[in-house]
């Protein structure tokens, strides 16, 4: 067993048990039993945004029925190194809609004046064809546009991890759950939730419960992984991914149990509620060796802090 203190043999926390790719910002995301790590997160991850007419982005909080468009890749998109053909697509099914098939190889117009959050810039139109796919699903003038990695660059907030990037997500590469703060959670409802209420990139079992909230530097396949920030939670996990539809829960149970009077009591209040942790990955700076993340992958604590209020929010 590979080592960290000094020839000590060191146990792992926990495994990596699910990898999800969520392809579209908001759309429904893919499990993968392994996936490359590229400058930006995952590979393929929130790669792709649905905009309105003044080039905003879509998501869930205002279309929750982008939950119910289902993305499937080709299986070799996971694979290190692979690169798109022309027989390389997209291809997207929502209820009462048509097959979209979208190349994923880059060939549209730059168009600019995309915003996601605080971010502006340019992006790659998808085409017509899914202009008026998704128009007609939505029901609202809509553009299918992609992330321009050789020209555009999204920053990750410097206040948390400075120099690192990302595409199209909220705001950082990963976001982390453990199995065991999702049981602990699912303890509190009769009905359990399911693990895509929650979106995580990377899911770990094997940990105790919220165990990941103390993390700030993991080793997962000889990967390091910095713990930045606590996953703040908006209203997507409210909204049932197999039928659109939002309600109250699990954030009024989160307000009781997970919010920052309930964690830090001493601290600044801001009525936010927190689930997960936020992660950047060292190597994502660096060019060279493989970087690849896979199912059953140990995973090793190297630094914590000693207790939630440490934790940076």
């Amino acid at each position: 067993m590979w080592s960290f203190f000094g020839g000590r043999k060191a146990e792992p926390t926990a495994e990596v048990s699910s990898i999800f790719i969520y392809p579209i910002k908001s759309c429904r995301g893919i499990s993968v039993s392994k996936a490359p790590i590229a400058s930006t997160g995952f590979r393929w991850d929130r790669q792709w945004v649905i905009i309105n007419s003044k080039g905003r982005a879509y998501t869930q909080r205002v279309e929750p029925k982008l939950a119910l468009i289902e993305i499937q890749l080709p299986n070799e998109a996971f694979t290190d190194d692979w690169e798109p053909t022309n027989t390389s697509y997209l291809v997207l099914r929502a209820p009462g809609m048509n097959e979209l098939k979208v190349s994923m190889k880059s060939s549209g117009k730059v168009i600019d004046g995309v915003t996601v959050w605080e971010w502006s810039g340019s992006a790659l139109d998808e085409g017509a064809e899914a202009s008026e796919w998704f128009s007609n699903y939505i029901g609202k003038p809509s553009r299918l546009v992609r992330f321009i990695e050789g020209s555009e660059t999204r920053a990750v907030d410097p206040e948390y991890a400075r120099g690192y990037r990302t595409m199209f997500s909220d705001g950082f590469p990963f976001m982390l759950l453990s199995q065991g703060s999702l049981n602990a959670l699912n303890e509190l409802f009769k009905e359990p939730f399911p693990v895509n209420r929650f979106r995580p990139n990377i899911l770990v079992d094997g940990c105790l419960p919220y165990a990941e909230d103390l993390w700030t530097e993991i080793k997962i396949n000889n990967l390091t992984f910095y713990g930045v920030k606590l996953c703040a939670r908006c209203k997507v996990p409210t909204i049932n991914q197999e039928n659109g539809i939002a309600g109250s829960e699990p954030t009024e149970m989160l307000m009781k149990v997970r919010s920052d009077k309930v964690l830090r009591p001493n601290g600044k209040h801001r009525g936010k509620v927190y689930f997960g942790q936020n992660l950047v990955c060292k190597e994502s700076l660096t060019r060279g060796k493989s970087k690849v993340l896979k199912v059953g992958d140990p995973v090793y604590v190297l630094k914590k802090v000693s207790s939630v209020a440490d934790a940076a929010v």
